[in-house]
């Protein structure tokens, strides 16, 4: 095996690459080390292009090895892994929005980029280090790409930045941020942004970027320096062949067409008709779509650099007509409706038990979660017929932008002991159902008396910019604007701070001057949404749904559990099914109880307290006699609890035979005299005659 070692400190750690020719038959490899997390990165490109295509066929995947952490996982009988978690979906989508605007316009080729994680260390996140093996495999290959990229992710621990936290690091901190970045003329630029904060106010967001320039600057130069040894030579694009006549033609049919960028869809037709009557060839077609899109890219761009005309005629930092609504749906136990211009979402919540979270078993998460949040985007809501295949990435990663944009205002299970699940349906779309979604999702929130600890609101901002620099942002980005812009950078967030944040780019990258006007009109329409939700709803109700479980809480000491589940599960199932209801139990003690009905709730946790119950010495019960032996009887004084009454103590005079005092099924009142340290009730009787004795003497 050949291989060549490049080493790179960045701030204490050590990053290893190694160019081996393990996977020589791949366009361009490469293996990536930080701590003991180990990545292998390959991409590979067809020899053939896909003809008759009007998009880019990059595909990127990242593949979680269950051996990676040591562990053995999977379905029970399979034991292997499956479809990717969602987890290594969004790191896929990671990878796809950093490198995708860096591939050329033209490429018809399809590529696939394939990250592996090979070891894993449980310090170190794959993510980081797949996005640099990714850069330095694209590279350092024949495949058609203008990187390098670098990456970097970045948290803040009493107020000091951190550099690629570990998770225990990650816990503790009050945001998180990655940051992807580009040279250019000798600046870096930001080409992606994704992250999640504790309200994090806008400035530290910029701070944090600042922090990781030098750092990527140096991941940089590094790539530079390994790509200069080993990188291969770049295969030539085949440049379009051009149609003098035919983008004559459509120029000159769309020049009054264009006045007003709207109805493109319908524009979009009556130009392929236009063209299919005058050029009936295939080839034609196609590409008059390329000169339509160009053409339109173009007068977007014109039209909004020089005149600040938006094809809906607001201005640059309007959001569109905004209303909201909540309780719509009779039977659910909390709904939201959130209309912003022809983006229409509704979110509905569904409270269970402790019981319904989710479990999560793979090679980075082992553990439960309580809250989801599930987004939907069926085709009907663009107007279009496809078939349902389940969720797809796009939908996953929408979903769990929104889940961690209202995760820190979800209150924890101390004081709502509820599992969450937010499903949000898409139901017309018109650019930025993603921030919408968090939007309805709040508004359910609040609407089925989820108390949390404050609204948040989500906004897409763009940008629009021409290649002399010259630029505009735009707030409340739409159909046109997202498709023919320059950036879709989400950020949702409450009136405080941000929660959530995600920028892709169409262009190299952004300065950190665009970056920070960005953020600044973000935050204001933030706002401005968050007022108008609080017109429809200013806080949580008080009640919950009728229709929402009752759930109560008990603190039992952790030696009663095994009461409470009794031999095989006995006495629990007995409540379960003699009571209506659910009952989980933590190992601290902790018990919940759920039903429909508050009576079963009551029911059920009078039930434990007594089985769990302290007696104390001195306590007298009525019990009722269980089993009968030779030494004495015993007897259950609270349910699942047994006492001994030793022949000794049945009666104030000696006692032959213990039948002769109490028989099985008898209802006895029975004193507690001692309780040893295993717990071992003994009771008695003969004092509790002796008593009666006295108090009748007495009277």
């Amino acid at each position: 095996m050949k291989e060549k070692i490049y080493k790179l400190d960045i701030d204490g750690k050590e990053l290893i690459i190694k160019i081996t020719d393990l996977t020589e038959q791949a366009s361009g490899s490469c293996l990536i080390q930080y701590g003991d997390t180990l990545v292998l990165a390959t991409a590979v490109m067809s020899k053939q292009e896909r003809e008759g295509i009007d998009f880019f066929p990059l595909s990127v995947e990242y593949q979680e090895r269950f051996y990676a952490a040591g562990k053995i996982l999977g379905s029970r009988y399979i034991r292997r892994e499956s479809r990717p978690s969602d987890e290594a979906i969004l790191t896929a989508r990671l990878i796809d929005r950093t490198i995708r605007p860096l591939f050329p316009e033209n490429l018809k080729k399809e590529i696939q980029v394939v990250l592996t994680c090979l070891s894993w260390d449980r310090e170190n996140d794959p993510d980081i280090i797949c996005l640099i093996a990714a850069s330095l495999s694209l590279a350092s290959s024949d495949i058609p790409w203008s990187g390098p990229i670098a990456s970097v992710r970045v948290g803040r621990l009493d107020n000091k930045f951190i550099l690629n936290p570990t998770y225990e690091q990650r816990e503790k901190s009050d945001f998180d941020l990655v940051i992807s970045g580009i040279e250019k003329n000798h600046e870096i630029l930001i080409n992606m942004l994704e992250g999640e904060g504790q309200e994090t106010e806008e400035d530290a967001v910029l701070q944090a970027v600042k922090f990781s320039m030098p750092y990527l600057k140096k991941l940089i130069s590094f790539q530079k320096q390994i790509i200069q040894e080993i990188g291969k030579e770049k295969s030539l694009v085949k440049a379009q062949e051009q149609d003098i006549d035919l983008e004559k033609d459509i120029k000159e049919f769309l020049e009054q067409r264009l006045e007003k960028i709207e109805n493109l869809g319908a524009l979009k037709d009556d130009l392929l008709s236009f063209v299919a009557e005058k050029y009936p060839e295939p080839k034609k077609i196609n590409y008059a779509k390329d000169i339509f899109e160009k053409e339109i890219e173009k007068a977007l761009h014109q039209r909004i650099i020089a005149k600040e005309e938006r094809p809906d005629s607001r201005k640059l930092d309007e959001t569109r007509e905004i209303s909201c609504a909540t309780g719509i749906l009779p039977r659910t136990h909390g709904s939201g409706l959130f209309c912003r211009g022809l983006t229409k979402t509704l979110s509905i919540l569904t409270l269970g038990a402790p019981g319904d979270v989710r479990f999560l078993e793979g090679m980075e998460i082992v553990g439960k979660k309580r809250f989801m949040h599930h987004y939907n985007f069926p085709a009907y809501c663009v107007g279009e017929v496809k078939p349902f295949r389940g969720p797809g990435r796009r939908e996953i990663g929408h979903g769990m932008l929104a889940e961690k944009a209202l995760l820190p205002l979800i209150p924890d299970s101390d004081e709502f002991p509820y599992t969450i699940r937010i499903v949000s349906e898409n139901l017309s779309s018109n650019g930025s159902t993603s921030m919408a979604s968090i939007s309805s999702s709040c508004l359910a929130l609040m609407d089925a008396g989820v108390p949390i600890k404050t609204p948040v609101a989500g906004i897409a901002i763009g940008l629009i910019q021409d290649s002399s620099g010259n630029y505009k942002i735009l707030t409340d980005i739409q159909g046109p604007e997202d498709h023919y812009g320059d950036m879709d950078f989400k950020v949702a967030g409450t009136e405080k701070g941000i929660t959530a944040i995600q920028m892709d780019v169409k262009i190299k990258g952004i300065t950190e001057q665009i970056l920070k006007q960005a953020l600044e009109q973000g935050k204001k329409a933030r706002k401005q949404i968050l007022e108008k939700m609080k017109k429809t709803i200013a806080s949580p109700r008080t009640e919950l749904s009728p229709f929402a479980p009752k759930i109560k809480t008990l603190q039992i000491n952790p030696e009663k559990i095994r009461e409470v589940i009794g031999p095989g599960g006995k006495i629990i199932n007995k409540i379960i099914e003699d009571c209506g209801v659910t009952i989980d139990i933590e190992d601290s003690g902790k018990i919940f109880v759920a039903s429909e009905s508050e009576q079963a709730v009551d029911k059920a946790m009078e039930w434990i307290k007594n089985i769990t119950r302290e007696v104390e010495i001195g306590e007298i019960f009525q019990g009722k006699v269980k089993r009968i032996l030779d030494f004495g009887a015993f007897v259950e004084i609270l349910p699942g609890q047994d006492g001994l009454v030793h022949i000794s103590e049945l009666a104030p005079y000696r006692v032959e035979k213990v039948e002769d005092i109490v028989k099985i099924g008898d209802t006895v009142s029975v004193k507690v005299i001692s309780v040893d340290e295993q717990g071992r009730i003994n009771l008695s009787i003969k004092q509790i005659k002796e008593q009666n004795d006295h108090g009748r003497k007495h009277k």
